[in-house]
């Protein structure tokens, strides 16, 4: 059996953020790591995921998810390696997919942990597009969307982890795609690399329903929605008759200390008979096989791109949370501890 350190690190919420959060509504703490007992094993976390639902989890509200709890360690997908054993399906060096990230080390007795292939992908990728990101793409643009060939596909941050993937699959599906985003950087790996039709920078625009109607001259048949706000009420405009929006996240708002009107143009879903549907994608587990074999091929073959944003060290993560909110990130937001 390997010996492993008898202390381990964790990242608590300490206060709840009042609007963007700060470095210190975050505290790092030391903590003893036991040896496991008869059927448990332990994990040392090399990734971890950081995401804007998370910001909804540092509220004191009901939501689909339980709150932070103060002064704990906060919880979030990560993949490490199994450094100590003492179940018998799971050995020392395996490499295991969890939800128990925010910390260097995590006992499981298996139900929460799934083991991985990290020879042929790289582990991280199970974070992003052949995780929860990449699947929360899939569901919402097949499952709520309903997406078929032709569609004309509006994306709201579209280089973000979730909006990059969403671009690449309409555009699989024969789709064409416009997409927003907030630099230049980003604009150019949507078009060149992503295969996106068309993006607008939306710092750059001062009528978000005017661009579109420019940029989606036969209207728009499906928007995925992840940033709300001023994105959603110039989708609704421009939508065609029957179209869908699929709403995934309203980044927009999350630090929103009261919330902020609703777009002025809801009436418009009514003459245009639009279906607006919010979906939380682990309602679709079901999916997760079909997925899984899609997404793989489409990676093994090279058909598929995604970008990462890494930070390094455990102590960083709140500072990599907090850039969520900056727009500089590119793709899938990650923290490497080891």
């Amino acid at each position: 059996m390997s010996t492993v350190t008898t202390t381990g690190r964790e990242v608590h919420l300490k206060s709840r953020p009042d609007g963007i959060p700060t470095a210190d509504n975050f505290a790092v703490h030391e903590t003893e790591i036991p040896e496991p007992v008869h059927g448990r094993f332990l994990v040392r976390n090399e990734w971890i995921s950081v995401d804007p639902y998370m910001r909804g989890r540092m509220r004191d509200t009901e939501s689909y998810v339980p709150s932070f709890e103060l002064n704990k360690p906060m919880e979030g997908g990560c993949v490490g390696r199994v450094v100590q054993s003492l179940n018998p399906d799971f050995v020392e060096g395996d490499c295991v997919l969890g939800n128990q990230g925010w910390r260097e080390y995590w006992f499981s007795d298996g139900t929460d942990a799934t083991k991985i292939d990290a020879d042929k992908i790289s582990p991280q990728a199970y974070l992003g597009v052949l995780g929860m990101t990449g699947m929360t793409a899939w569901v919402g643009l097949n499952t709520i969307g309903n997406l078929q060939p032709g569609d004309h596909v509006f994306v709201s941050a579209a280089s973000g982890a979730v909006g990059s993937i969403v671009c690449q699959i309409a555009r699989h599906k024969g789709c064409r795609v416009v997409g927003s985003a907030g630099s230049a950087k980003k604009i150019e790996w949507l078009k060149n690399t992503a295969g996106v039709d068309a993006v607008f920078n939306y710092h750059d625009v001062d009528d978000v329903s005017e661009k579109l109607g420019e940029l989606c001259p036969d209207g728009i048949d499906l928007y995925f929605d992840n940033v709300g706000g001023d994105h959603l009420e110039g989708a609704i405009d421009n939508m065609n008759d029957f179209g869908r929006i699929v709403c995934c996240g309203m980044i927009s708002t999350y630090n929103d200390a009261e919330p902020k009107p609703g777009p002025s143009n809801l009436f418009k879903i009514i003459a245009k008979r639009i279906r607006m549907q919010g979906f939380i994608v682990r309602d679709h587990m079901d999916q997760q096989p079909e997925f899984t074999k899609q997404m793989s091929d489409w990676i093994q073959s090279g058909e598929i791109h995604w970008e990462e944003t890494v930070t390094e060290g455990l102590e960083n993560a709140p500072q990599a949370f907090i850039n969520l909110f900056h727009g500089d990130k590119m793709g899938k937001a990650l923290v490497k501890l080891h």
